[in-house]
């Protein structure tokens, strides 16, 4: 046993190791057929690197064209872009590495083409510190977003409050939440995407919510009415910066069937759910 363990230790050692040997070929320190770093000066190194850099650049905004041309329509009459918002767009993409956050990029370039103004150079700023991880986090709290009534901005609904009332004197105002962990969506989470500037820092409020007016939710294609019991409840939610609004316009996202379920059960008591 003790002999697997040392072997299993060994063997991450080296593949570490190999790891961090491959990071020299982006310094210019790696050897190939017309190049020896041993023998080259620290000047003829960094134009190696630089050149190295220059074609992996090169390679990356190549790869967002061919998005943005695959994904923009011939039947719509385009127009040029800003030159500052193409200047600093392509300064940008170049440094996207990431095959999923390329595809982000090039459906930007598309869109801006057909359609100028929706993405802002301050969106862009925000896209590129964002990890794929991070876009996977903004993914799924979309899916638990909803677009309320007729609003095109959507909303993380958190939960809702009783908030007792003279005609309940002795009901104490009451806190339901909904548990977003269980669906892959903890508050450590919610705290990467108020740090990225996606989701506002407070937690918000709606005002009292009317027991004869039903609420709209959309949930990606899930339609869902609900109407108050009672006029002393209301909502409490996260809401999307500017940046993030303009952000869930290129994810593509689909809401979990179980949170859906969750979401109708946790609301059935205090709202008539159609």
């Amino acid at each position: 046993m003790k002999s697997t363990n040392s072997d299993n230790t060994k063997s991450t050692d080296v593949s570490a190791r190999k790891k961090a040997l491959l990071l020299g070929r982006m310094l210019g320190l790696s050897s190939s057929e017309d190049y020896r770093p041993s023998s080259a000066s620290i000047d003829e190194r960094a134009l190696q690197r630089s050149q190295i850099q220059a074609r992996q650049y090169q390679s990356n905004l190549e790869t967002i064209y061919k998005i943005a041309i695959s994904q923009t329509p011939s039947d719509t009459t385009g127009t040029d872009l800003d030159p500052d918002w193409a200047h600093q767009f392509f300064q940008l993409a170049e440094q996207i590495h990431n095959r999923k956050m390329q595809e982000l990029w090039g459906r930007i370039l598309a869109s801006e083409i057909a359609s100028p103004g929706n993405f802002s150079l301050r969106t862009l700023s925000t896209l590129k510190q964002l990890t794929h991880k991070e876009a996977q986090v903004l993914e799924k709290a979309l899916s638990m977003s909803v677009l309320v009534n007729n609003e095109n901005k959507f909303k993380l609904i958190i939960g809702f409050k009783h908030a007792g009332g003279l005609g309940q004197i002795f009901k104490k105002a009451t806190q339901t939440n909904i548990g977003l962990s269980q669906f892959g969506l903890p508050y450590s989470n919610i705290l990467t995407l108020i740090e990225a500037g996606i989701l506002h820092r407070s937690e918000l409020e709606t005002g009292l919510l009317s027991s004869k007016k039903p609420i709209n939710f959309a949930l990606s294609k899930i339609k869902l009415k609900l109407t108050p019991k009672s006029g002393q409840l209301f909502f409490n939610y996260y809401r999307f910066t500017p940046v993030g609004d303009e952000l869930a316009q290129l994810i593509h996202f689909n809401t979990d069937t179980n949170y859906i379920k969750a979401l109708k059960a946790i609301f059935a008591q205090d709202f008539k759910i159609d």
